[in-house]
């Protein structure tokens, strides 16, 4: 646990040094709420409320596709990195200690979107249902952390910073985050319960507010978290095998 801690201190280190990344995983959620939960859903309590929650899974999905998707291919492009993988330790601390940099970083980027939704819209949530939604934020967390390890264990820098950005707007919009639970257009209500950025806002959508998930949402995001564990995994042993090969 302690070297866990070590890595993990070592990574938000690394993130604070660059204020610009911190900013950037804030900026566009914060930026979503002003210009379309505020103007269109501010004064409906119930709307305003399930907003919020939608920009959370945004925010959320935002931090982590770029966080490791960006953030592991560049590092995976520095001599320290081949380095740490020698030490005696194993890759579980160092892993481990990423994982929850990362999930610290995510938890500091929402609070923008939180603040706007308690200041600026008549969005209401009980502290029971807060403290909900926060773990929930951990849970949803998952899919799209093992997104960003699968991109950035698999692609050169260069190429990741491209994926990464060509999977997040798809996504958000195909999940439906964009708009209020059943009013997205015909095609994007299809598509969207495929996808996993549906099933992570359903769970957000339940832990904030009276809404019932849709079972096939969240069976979805099920299959989607093993894929992505399952390609993430191959990548990682893919790339650990070319450097000590």
């Amino acid at each position: 646990m302690q070297l866990t801690l070590v890595h993990a201190r070592y990574q938000l280190l690394e993130i604070i040094r660059i204020p610009v990344a911190v900013f950037g995983s804030a900026f566009f959620p914060a930026a979503a709420m002003i210009f379309f939960v505020v103007p269109f859903a501010g004064d409906d309590a119930t709307g305003a409320t399930l907003a919020t929650a939608s920009m959370v899974t945004f925010s959320v999905m935002s931090a982590n596709i770029f966080q490791y998707g960006i953030g592991v291919a560049e590092d995976r492009d520095q001599p320290w990195n081949p380095y740490t993988r020698t030490l005696p330790a194993g890759p579980a601390p160092r892993f481990a200690g990423r994982v929850l940099a990362g999930l610290a970083l995510t938890y500091l980027s929402l609070i923008p979107v939180v603040v706007i939704g308690a200041t600026l819209t008549a969005a209401r949530i009980s502290p029971a249902a807060f403290l909900l939604a926060a773990g929930t934020v951990a849970v949803i967390s998952v899919p799209f952390t093992l997104m960003g390890l699968a991109v950035g264990y698999s692609l050169p820098s260069k190429a990741a910073i491209v994926i990464a950005q060509v999977l997040f707007l798809p996504l958000a919009f195909g999940g439906g985050l964009l708009s209020a639970p059943g009013e997205a257009p015909g095609f994007i209500e299809t598509i969207a319960p495929y996808l996993p950025t549906r099933g992570a806002a359903e769970l957000m959508w339940a832990s904030a507010g009276d809404y019932r998930v849709q079972p096939l949402a969240v069976i979805m995001l099920g299959v989607w978290v093993v894929v992505l564990a399952t390609l993430a995994a191959w990548a990682y042993r893919r790339d650990e095998g070319r450097r000590f090969s």
